[in-house]
């Protein structure tokens, strides 16, 4: 009977002729490399389990890399090509690690395991609160090819292997404390052909219903940890032509987390905003309010610049039209607080609302845009336009440090947030809340100007983050 260690020994024998095979399939080894250097941002903390000879490990760029197998020869072999990386001989099953990492890498190693739910619950002796796991495995469907492929000479021969669909990885996650964060299938066709090559694996491998056919299945998941931590707080109020609503923003906002910083961010108004958030600043000096005046335009640099100065551990935005209301603030906080998700949004589209609060079209557009960036995502939204938008600040500085992945193409600041968090891997969750009428000033948003840069914007991030 085919056991654990014919698995050590099979590992053991190919390590001599696994450079080999990856050059006779480097196609379809760079595609993963591409991906996994997608989902892990540089300079992380990555730890690699099945690591092998060392060559993804090295690809992703860690500032710190730590990789383990249970074969002896892979791990002399990693040793040898990549001195800068630590490479450990160890089980996935029984891990001797005590350090925690930012991501961890299971490349191609479900199908090896000899007990799938113990190598999850093994994973938590390595994870922190915020760590990702990018697991990598074989779509079943394949799995006929892949023999045939074997018979041919074409692929390295496998010993006995496990087949698991999606749903039996996410079953096992749960049943260990993890919960799946999105699902990516990519690699439609993994040999080199010019042109038909790119159409099959950026394009058709990106379609409802084919994709399903496609290789390689990624799943992104991270621990699940319902205790809660208490944090400061910054409320950023970009406010352009908002006198009548400054000082409601202020009394209408519940007391919640360690502290509360609000920082009022003017642009170039006409109605006297300006001056009402330095009365205001004057009025309630018991309170920690800053003040200044944005040196760019649009809300998307308001709000950066309003988070540059920010000091609070979370960072939130507060629309100055106020038809989110300020007293549902704190449920934002909570989701954060205790970890159900990693980048709050607000929905607006499910509670009925005043009749005024937002028009038809812009209803339409919502849906529409909501739908679209779900599918570009890989997580659902329902209200990618709603203005209030939370996260930890430091994961809005690594945000920022990857913006260049983007460019500065944002001039609402919502998306430039939800691409940002999105390839950071954050769970997204929405909070629903009520929208209401305005009780000051007009709408600023043009609905067929602003619809066409948001409809740029969206076939910008299809780009970006579906069709790599």
């Amino acid at each position: 009977m085919y056991n654990k260690e014919d698995s050590k020994n099979y590992f053991n024998k190919l390590s001599t002729s696994r450079i080999k095979w990856k050059k006779r399939n480097s196609f379809y080894h760079k595609m993963l490399e591409k991906y996994f250097n997608f989902f892990i941002p540089k300079n992380s903390k990555v730890l690699e389990i099945g690591c092998g000879t060392g060559e993804l490990l090295k690809q992703v760029e860690p500032s710190y890399g730590v990789g383990i197998d249970f074969s002896e020869k892979m791990i002399d072999i990693a040793r040898q090509n990549f001195p800068k990386y630590k490479f450990e001989i160890d089980d996935a099953e029984n891990l001797n690690l005590n350090e925690k990492f930012d991501y961890i890498i299971a490349s191609d190693l479900l199908t090896s395991l000899w007990d799938v739910q113990k190598a999850f619950s093994e994973l938590k002796k390595v994870c922190h609160r915020k760590t990702k796991i990018i697991i990598s495995t074989y779509n079943s469907l394949w799995g006929p090819i892949l023999k045939f492929s074997e018979f041919l000479g074409l692929k390295s021969k496998q010993p006995i292997q496990n087949w698991l669909t999606v749903n039996d990885i996410n079953n096992l996650l749960q049943l260990e404390g993890f919960e799946i964060v999105k699902k990516e299938y990519k690699v439609l066709l993994p040999v080199y052909i010019p042109i038909i090559g790119f159409i099959y694996n950026r394009v058709f491998s990106n379609i409802p219903v084919i994709r399903k056919l496609c290789l390689v299945r990624f799943i992104i998941a991270r621990p699940v940890e319902i205790t809660s931590q208490e944090y400061s707080v910054s409320v950023l109020v970009p406010a352009r032509n908002e006198k009548g609503n400054i000082e409601n923003a202020i009394l209408r906002t519940p007391k919640f987390g360690k502290s509360i910083e609000y920082i009022f961010v003017e642009g170039n108004s006409n109605d006297n905003t300006w001056e009402e958030i330095l009365r205001v600043k004057e009025k309630y000096k018991n309170l920690n309010i800053v003040a200044i005046k944005q040196t760019g335009k649009g809300k998307g640099n308001a709000v950066r610049e309003g988070f540059d100065i920010a000091t609070g551990d979370v960072l939130m935005i507060l629309d100055a039209d106020l038809t989110m209301p300020p007293e549902d603030l704190p449920k934002f906080y909570n989701a954060l607080a205790e970890n159900k998700g990693e980048f709050i949004n607000g929905c607006r589209l499910v509670y009925p609302m005043e009749k005024q609060a937002m028009r038809f079209l812009n209803l339409l557009g919502n849906l529409f845009f909501g739908a679209f960036l779900s599918f570009i995502l890989g997580q659902k939204l329902k209200d990618t336009l709603c203005g209030t938008k939370v996260l930890l600040r430091k994961d809005y500085e690594i945000i920022k440090n990857n913006r260049a992945y983007f460019g500065d193409f944002d001039p609402f600041g919502d998306f430039d947030l939800i691409f940002g968090a999105a390839k950071l891997n954050l769970k997204i969750i929405e909070i629903i809340v009520r929208y209401k009428d305005r009780q000051y000033g007009s709408t600023q948003i043009s609905r067929f100007k602003h619809g066409m840069i948001l409809l740029k914007m969206s076939f910008f991030a299809a780009k970006k983050i579906k069709f790599i």
